[in-house]
């Protein structure tokens, strides 16, 4: 109840300065559901179930003009955002991709 609490808040206060195009506010026995988009182009939504389980996206114009868009999830495996702008980790250098590629093909024999 406390995530959908919060979510709402932050709703609220994302639609203070800009005029709302869209606001959507639905809690419900079994979930919740919100959706809001502003004149300056920033929206968001989300549904969430009765376990914690929540899928939403939000997404805004960078001062650069770009459109910006994260969607997640947020469940028992933490919040996992994708987006574009997320960074990335470097790939792995090619002699640690083939040493793992030898222990994979040379399993140690040691009984643990």
């Amino acid at each position: 109840m406390f995530k959908i609490l919060l979510i709402c808040a932050l709703a609220a206060l994302a639609m203070a300065n800009d005029e709302v195009l869209k606001s959507v506010n639905e809690v419900n026995p079994d979930g919740f559901r919100i959706e809001s988009a502003l004149s300056d182009g920033s929206a968001q939504e989300a549904t969430g179930d009765v376990h914690g389980n929540i899928h939403g996206s939000f997404e805004w114009v960078s001062k650069e003009g770009e459109h910006i868009r994260v969607q997640y999830v947020a469940d028992e495996n933490g919040y996992q955002p994708q987006s574009d702008i997320l960074p990335t980790p470097p790939p792995i250098p090619e002699a640690i991709v083939r040493a793992l590629e030898w222990i994979a093909a040379h399993p140690s024999n040691d009984a643990h």
